[in-house]
């Protein structure tokens, strides 16, 4: 009788312990994929898709707000130091109007970094993906469009280079 009720109490903090492991949950989806497939309206009013943008390079997807002190700042630093950002296509997004992202582009003098796409998010799709809770927020995918690294409250751009322009292994 002992070795039912030993064995019995065994197998119930055996199932206990069993059922109370899951999957690993905790790390987000997009740390554990790729580039997402999304869909912007540009400024131009056209659509852009992870489908279409450059291959082979490193991506860098930014959310942003035009009105985000941050964002601006961090817009103010990519400008400067373009030269070192280069080899990665940048992927601006915002739920903003496409006017209020034409004016943060104008501002910031962004239009003539052909590295860059800006666009609008309508249907919410790159901050519920990313769990964006700040902004800026950046997720960064090497050259095979694996996830690298990503940065809840934005980052400088000499850690941006120095993550594009590292070889993947």
């Amino acid at each position: 009788m002992k070795k039912i009720v030993f064995i019995s109490l065994l197998a119930a903090i055996a199932f206990t312990g069993y059922s109370q492991t899951k999957p690993d949950d905790s790390i987000p989806l997009y740390k554990k994929s790729t580039i997402p497939p999304f869909k912007i309206m540009q400024a131009d009013s056209t659509w852009l898709t992870n489908a279409e943008i450059p291959k082979k390079k490193p991506v860098v997807i930014i959310y942003f707000s035009p009105e985000c002190g941050h964002c601006q700042l961090a817009a103010q630093e990519m400008a400067t130091n373009i030269d070192k950002l280069k080899s990665a296509t940048f992927i601006w997004v915002s739920y903003f109007s496409v006017p209020e992202i034409k004016k943060f582009i104008e501002n910031y003098k962004l239009q003539g970094f052909t590295n860059f796409y800006f666009g609008r998010d309508p249907q919410y799709f790159i901050p519920n993906y990313y769990k964006v809770r700040f902004t800026p927020f950046i997720a960064v995918y090497d050259k095979k469009g694996k996830f690298v690294q990503s940065f809840e409250q934005g980052t400088d751009p000499d850690t941006l280079a120095n993550l594009i322009n590292k070889k993947p292994t």
